[in-house]
C-alpha cells in the first residue's frame, strides 16, 4: 500500500499560482505512475497531469498552465498552478499506481481543495 498526503490547496484570485504536494510513503521510483486528478462539483473526476514512464502528460486545459514535478528524495510530487482560472476550481486529488503481486494497484490521497474566484 501506498499513502499520499496532499496539501497546498486554498483560495486564490483569478490569474494567481498555487502549488500543490503530494508526499508518498514509499519512493516514486517503486511506482508505474503519479499524478493529479481533479474533481468540479457535479463533474467527474479528470486527470490533469500525470507521470508515468519518465513521461509527462496533461489535460489540455492546463497546458502551458500547469507544471508536474517530482523530487525523489522527498518522495513527493507537485502540481504547479499559474494563469488559474475560475474553472479550474475543484477539490484536487493526487494518485499513484505501482504493480503488486497480483497486477496493478492504486492508491489516493484525501484531497484538497482548490477555489478560484475573485
Amino acid at each position: 500500500q501506498v499513502q499520499l498526503v496532499e496539501s497546498g490547496g486554498g483560495l486564490v484570485q483569478p490569474g494567481g499560482s498555487l502549488t500543490l504536494s503530494c508526499a508518498a510513503s514509499r519512493s516514486l521510483d517503486s511506482l508505474t505512475s503519479i499524478g493529479w486528478f481533479r474533481q468540479a462539483a457535479g463533474k467527474e473526476r479528470e486527470l490533469v497531469a500525470v507521470i508515468t514512464g519518465g513521461m509527462t502528460n496533461y489535460l489540455a486545459s492546463v497546458k502551458g498552465r500547469f507544471t508536474i514535478s517530482r523530487d525523489n528524495a522527498k518522495n513527493t510530487v507537485y502540481l504547479q498552478m499559474n494563469s488559474l482560472k475560475v474553472e479550474d476550481t475543484a477539490e484536487y486529488y493526487c494518485n499513484a499506481e505501482w504493480e503488486g503481486n497480483y497486477g496493478p494497484l492504486g492508491s489516493w490521497g484525501q484531497g484538497t481543495q482548490v477555489t478560484v474566484s475573485s
